[in-house]
Order: structure tokens, then sequence, then C-alpha cells
């Protein structure tokens, strides 16, 4: 017989501790008629502690039945206390408070003026900030705007060009789709974009029917599902793209290849959550898994991406065409520029979106570490179309956690012409960083399809405030500008902000990121950093995989140059190709017969709109995969 210890007395002191309150509690219901209220607590307390004790799933709770509950308790609420109560203003997970705070106050119209001086470090490394100007000027509206897919009158050079080029502001409402939002934040943001004369991309989701009520210019996004443009196999429709593209409504088309926060991975969404409002918007059976293939099956090699987007430009009207992309292999990238080259086709605009950009849910291995961070995407992005010399047909847009006047100028000065902001135009309409948009327990109505909690967000109320973060915001930028002599977004370099390198340097973003001369990748291909040097030889405007180049095409091995650098050399484009090359030795044939189980089983369709299973109270994340993507601090660990 086990000995009887401190330990174990300890361990079962609460299941003991209910035991005598069970007794105390009926001696005096017998003796004295009271004591029903602690008798039926207690009963309760050590039915669960013997529960605990014999079920088999979490181990805490048979070594410490009723009082490891405590546990899971403390767990669930621990988010918020670190939020509120632990967390600095400063320390951004993935947004910090300031930044929250920053984005609240300028949508609902309060200061942001902030006393006693900045809370970061300037002397950290990393830190940031735009030089002044001894002469600053004077802008006369913060409404920044420029053309997409050439000017009126003056479309961009190349087959096929664009005949609507559209005025689109330098700020704009990012892709998030219906399903991933609720039916009030999307009538929420589309309407607060109307207000302040803004785009809104439409998520892959397509155009459901609460982006059409206030009629806030739309950027159709299309994703590898074609919703809203497919055939019952989930091919695309001309037709029913032509139809919905040349909707006056729908002023560019945006053809998503992959998104920063999950680059390359796919989604279904169960059949259980796809109810006759996404049905009706995404042009797919109601109650139907909706998948949403990792690749696109209307092309296959980058020269037929190029003449898909031609083809979506003329069956759109002549509207703005583009795609989206978080950037990858290299000479992937490559050979999308090499084909723009060989077909003379150009698209009128690429957005770059990097790997800190957000979704409904996502693999933690994706959200973590797939993709380029926007900083060397949008770099690679801006000097390989300049090196190209396709820089000025092409406009640029980007997206990854930008929520305020400085990060906007940082990235035109990077390369952008545009921004894209998802999350904080989120955080306008009341998102309040809870991270359970996945969940459908959204506590702000934000990310929900539960129409009890849509309940929460106030159309009337949210979209203004979605205009006014717009505008306070382009205001801040205004003043920006304003200060460091400037005139317009366009006017901003890497000349014009300064980084930390440690506590006796700093540098000009100019001097940490060269800038590629107009045409050099055709030129000057030896003298170029290795990432030209290396994988443009390797890129085929035929073809994603990477090719062994030919003996005239790549510059030659620096090894072979005399007073080259030698031991650590790079690797010549030929060298680089052999190691890319396939290999395909025998592997041993799958042995395990554990099928991955995250997702609930699908349930029966939904009877309406608003009739939504019991057995899901929650959102549709954006080509959401699975529950895996639970936040870290919102996923206990089963012991």
């Amino acid at each position: 017989m086990p000995a009887i210890t401190f330990a174990r007395t300890v361990r079962y002191s609460t299941l003991a501790l209910c035991a005598v309150v069970l007794m105390l509690s009926l001696f005096s219901m017998i003796a004295f008629g009271r004591g029903l209220p602690w008798f039926l607590l207690a009963g309760a307390l050590l039915a669960l502690g013997v529960h605990d004790l014999t079920q088999t799933r979490h181990a805490i709770l048979r070594n410490y039945p009723v009082l490891g509950h405590l546990r899971f308790a403390l767990e669930f609420i621990r988010p918020e206390i670190r939020q509120y109560f632990i967390e600095s203003d400063t320390e951004a997970q993935p947004f910090s408070r300031a930044q929250r705070s920053v984005v609240y106050q300028r949508a609902k119209g309060d200061p942001d003026n902030r006393p006693f001086g900045t809370q970061l470090d300037v002397g950290a490394e990393g830190y940031e900030w735009i030089n002044h100007s001894l002469h600053p000027t004077k802008i006369d509206s913060h409404d920044f705007r420029i053309w997409i897919g050439g000017r009126p009158g003056a479309p961009n050079a190349g087959d096929q060009s664009c005949t609507q080029p559209y005025s689109a502001s330098v700020f704009n409402i990012s892709a998030m789709s219906f399903g991933a939002l609720s039916a009030n934040a999307v009538l929420a943001l589309n309407q607060g974009a109307k207000i302040g004369g803004f785009a809104h991309d439409t998520g892959e989701g397509s155009i459901s029917q609460y982006h059409r009520v206030h009629g806030g210019d739309l950027i159709w996004e299309i994703g590898s599902g074609y919703f809203g443009c497919r055939n019952a196999d989930g091919s695309f429709n001309p037709d029913r793209f032509a139809e919905q593209a040349r909707e006056s409504q729908v002023k560019m088309i945006e053809l998503k290849l992959s998104q920063g926060a999950k680059p390359g991975h796919g989604g279904v969404l169960p059949g259980a959550k796809v109810t006759p409002e996404i049905a009706a918007a995404r042009g797919v059976p109601v109650g139907v898994d909706c998948i949403s293939p990792s690749a696109h099956s209307a092309f296959s090699t980058p020269a037929e991406l190029m003449q898909f987007v031609a083809r979506l430009r003329q069956l759109s009207g002549g509207k703005p065409t583009g795609f989206k992309l978080c950037i990858g292999h290299p000479w992937e990238w490559f050979a999308i520029v090499k084909a723009m080259l060989a077909t003379g086709i150009t698209p009128d605009f690429i957005v770059i979106d990097g790997a800190e950009g957000g979704t409904g849910a996502a693999p933690v291995e994706f959200t973590d570490h797939v993709g380029t961070p926007l900083q060397e995407g949008l770099r690679l992005a801006h000097n390989t179309l300049r090196g190209a010399g396709l820089r000025e047909r092409i406009k640029l847009g980007c997206a990854g956690k930008v929520t305020n006047a400085f990060d906007i100028a940082r990235m035109l000065a990077l390369g952008a012409d545009w921004c894209n902001s998802g999350r904080a135009f989120m955080m306008a309409v009341g998102c309040i960083q809870a991270q359970t948009c996945h969940t459908g327990r959204c506590p702000t109505g934000v990310t929900t399809q539960d129409p009890v909690r849509q309940r929460a967000l106030v159309v009337a109320d949210k979209a203004p405030r979605v205009a006014q973060f717009h505008a306070n915001t382009l205001h801040a930028l205004k003043e920006l500008l304003q200060a460091a002599g400037l005139k317009h977004p366009d006017e901003v370099t890497m000349h014009h902000i300064v980084r930390r390198i440690d506590d006796a340097e700093v540098r000009l973003l100019s001097s940490l990121m060269p800038e590629v001369a107009p045409g050099a990748i055709l030129q000057d291909l030896a003298h170029l950093p290795n990432v030209f040097r290396l994988y443009w030889p390797l890129a085929d405007a035929h073809g994603f995989a990477p090719r062994t180049p030919a003996a005239d095409e790549a510059p030659p091995d620096l090894r072979a140059v005399a007073n080259s650098r030698k031991g650590n050399a790079p690797a010549s484009a030929h060298e680089v190709a052999q190691q890319l090359r396939p290999r395909t030795p025998p592997e041993p044939p799958p042995e395990t017969q554990v099928v991955p189980e995250q997702a609930p089983p699908p349930g029966s369709a939904p009877a309406s709109p608003t009739d939504v299973p019991p057995s899901w109270r929650g959102s549709a994340p954006d080509e959401a995969t699975s529950p895996a993507a639970t936040a870290v601090d919102r996923a206990p660990d089963n012991y």
C-alpha cells in the first residue's frame, strides 16, 4: 500500500474537503434543517472529483481532482490578464497597446496626442525615424491619391492595356472575406470606404450582398477557388466573372496567388459553415464543403498567368487588373517577371503581402515560419521591376501590419505606391485583439456569423469610425510629409528614413538597401546582388521550376576570377541549379494508420441565412483550415 505523504495529501485535499463539507451539510440538514445549498454544492464538486479520477483525457485532473480545474480556468483568462495588466504599451503580440490605442483614438475622433515624450527606446537597435526639414512645406489636402492602370487618356504601355484607370487612395482596406468577417463588419467597412472615398478589398470570398448595400469602391479578389465566378467543378467561369466584374462598383480585379499569413496553403470550409448567404456569394452549394485549392487551375506557368491576367482585364471591360502574392522562391518571382517580358503583358498592379499579415486561422508553422516578410518582399519586387525596366508600368501595393502614418511612409520609401491594412480597420470597427477569430466567439461581433454576437456591432456607429480612422491617419501622414519638406507621398524615399544599427551607428535605409538601376538586370546582371546574379538565370517564363541556364545566360563563377574571394565566394548560377535539381531516391512506403483529426465533423446544412447550426456558433475563417490555429494563449496543454 502506498505510503501517505504530504504531496499525496495536498493532491487530494480538495476532494477530501468536498467530502467533509458534504457530510457536515448533511448533518446540518438532519439536525437543524439548514445547509441545503452547501449540500448541493459539495455534492456537485464531489461528483466532479470522482469523474476527474476516472476520466482518461487529462492527466492533471486525475492527480488533482477538482483543484486541477483551477489551472484550466487560469489558462482561459491568461490572455486578458496579460493584455490588461502585464504587457507594456509597446509590447506587440501581434499589435501593442500603443498601436491599438492610436487606431481607437483616430477612429473615434479622440485626441491622439501623447504627453511627456516618446515611450520608445530611441537607443535600441532597429529604432527608425524620418528626418525633418528646416524648410517644411504646406500641403492643401490629406486625400493623397494615385492612378492605377495608367491615366485617363494615357493608358499603360503593353498588350491589352487598361482602359478604365482607377484613382485610388494611398491607404485602403485589405482583403478580408465575408465569412471571415460578419455581415455587420462588411457593411460598416464598405460604408466607411464609401464615406471616405477609398477602396475595400472583398477577399477571395467574392462579393456578398453586404458589399453592395452602400456602394463603396470594391477591389474584387479572385482566389484559387474562383468564388463568384466558378463552374460546378471549381474551374473558372468567364461569363460569371464578366457579369460581376463589369459592375460599376468594382474598380479593380486582384488575382490572389498567395497570402502572407499562410502562403502555399489551401483550405476547406466545412459544409456546415456554408450558409445560404455564403453560398450565394461564392457560387457554391449550400451545406457542401467549400474547397480553396493551394494552386490555381486556370494556369500552370508564368506565361499562362500573364495571359490569364490579360483575359481578366479584357473580360472586366478594361479595368485595372493585377495580382497579390507573398514572395517565396526568388526564381519563381523572377519567372513571372520574365513572363511579362516574353509576352509583353504586364499587370496594372502587384500587391506584396508580408508574412506578418493576418488571417482568420492558419497552421502555426505557416503563421510563424513560411513566407517573406514585407520589407524584404517589397524591396525584391521593387528592385526586380526596376531592373527589368517595368517599374513605371506597374503600381506596387503592400500589406502587413500597417497601422499609422509612419508605417505608410516607411512602406512608400521602400518602394510601395500605396498600402492596405486589414487588422487596423478591424480595430476601427471594434476589434479588441481577442484572437478568437476562428472560434466564432468574437466578443465584438467582427469575426462571427452568430447573429446574436453580430448585433453588438452597430453599423451606423462603426461606419463613420472607419472613415474617420482613414482620414485621421492620412492627416497624420500629411503632417509627416510637411515636416520632411515633401509635397506628396511618392516623394518619400529611403534617403529620408534612418535606422539605428547599434549604440554608436545609424544609417539611412538607402545605404542599407541599395537600389537596382533601371534596366540593370537586363544589361549588367554580373554586378548585381547575389539574389539576382544567382537566381535570375534559373527563372523560366514557361515554368515555375528552376532550370539549368545555358552557358551564355549566367554570369561567370566569381571564383574563377583572379583576386576574387575564394573559400566563401558565392556559387555560380549553374552550381545553384545543380543543387536545386530534384533528387528521387526510393522512399519507404507510409506505415501509419493515424488520420490527423482537428476539425469537428461536418454537420447538417443550415436552413436559412441566419440559421447557424448549434454545433457551430462561429465565423468561417478566410478559407480557414481548422481550429489548429488557436492562439497560443488560447491553447492550454491537455495535461
